[in-house]
């Protein structure tokens, strides 16, 4: 081997050493090498961690962020909402491509907006709540409340697998603030539909801190994710939004927690709220 190719196999040699370092220091459950996994594939998630997160909408944030950040704590089930669903598309892919964690899609669309999700003014983007599984889902509803108040509002609902059993899981994202009346109104139509079942996860931003009024029928029936957080001990609710205020719930009925995690992220003014279950 003559001299002058010795300084160019070692120089490969090390070059391969640092990509091989790169792609060892991935989020949890990353595998860079997988690109296509089969769609009934669950590989990398947490069986039994469930999150909720509204993604912000609009703000300028990049749908390859926002899927890093999902990523990074690999949940079985995610509740999504301000979702527009080419954006969803955009970070399941993302989520696939780079991070080989294989998620099931379904969509909890309430109105169709241009402003927020692009497209043509006679065709724009649908625009809700959306809920990523990463086991197949079944007997998908989507409900528009009859009074969105401001804005069109609804609630979602599939049937899934959390922690290896089927649990039915609601997705909801209720009035703006100072709509205290409609979001009473909104909540008690939930309520009525999470009652019928012995064992559900409903996420999502409910608009309202624990002690307001309009959520009395939610915790009638479930217990947020963090046990300390009730309407009697509301200061001791960890805030989930940038203006610290407890808006986001993993709310459970028939399923005890194991841990919860509030997860601030730059790229909404929402943080992630994450929950590890128990038995199902």
């Amino acid at each position: 081997m003559s001299g002058s190719r010795k300084p160019l196999l070692a120089g490969a040699a090390i070059l391969a050493l640092v990509c091989v370092a790169l792609v060892g220091r991935g989020a949890p459950g990353d595998d860079l090498s997988a690109r296509s996994l089969p769609a009934d594939t669950v590989r990398g998630v947490v069986p039994n961690r469930v999150m909720t997160w509204n993604l912000c909408n609009p703000c300028d944030t990049g749908d390859a962020d926002r899927a890093a950040q999902i990523a990074t704590y690999a949940p079985q089930v995610i509740g999504l909402q301000e979702a527009c669903v080419r954006d969803v598309e955009k970070i399941r892919d993302h989520l696939e491509n780079l991070y080989g964690l294989v998620y099931h899609v379904a969509y909890g669309t309430v109105l169709r907006n241009w402003g927020r999700c692009g497209g043509m003014p006679w065709s724009p983007g649908a625009y809700g709540q959306a809920v990523l599984s990463a086991a197949p889902m079944t007997d998908r509803v989507d409900v528009e409340y009859p009074d969105g108040g401001s804005e069109d509002r609804g609630y979602m609902a599939v049937t899934t697998t959390v922690g290896g059993r089927s649990v039915r899981v609601f997705n909801t994202h209720l009035a703006e603030r100072r709509q205290e009346a409609v979001r009473a109104e909104q909540a008690a139509v939930l309520a009525a539909e999470v009652a019928r079942h012995d064992r559900a996860i409903v996420l999502g931003d409910f608009n309202a801190v624990p002690d307001a009024p309009e959520l009395g029928r939610m915790w009638a029936l479930a217990a947020d994710a963090d046990p300390r957080c009730r309407p009697s001990a509301a200061g001791t609710c960890e805030p989930t939004t940038d203006w610290h205020s407890k808006f986001d719930y993993v709310f459970l009925r028939g399923i005890a927690p194991l841990a919860h995690r509030v997860r601030p992220t730059p790229y909404s003014d929402h943080h992630l709220f994450q929950a590890d279950l128990g038995p199902v």
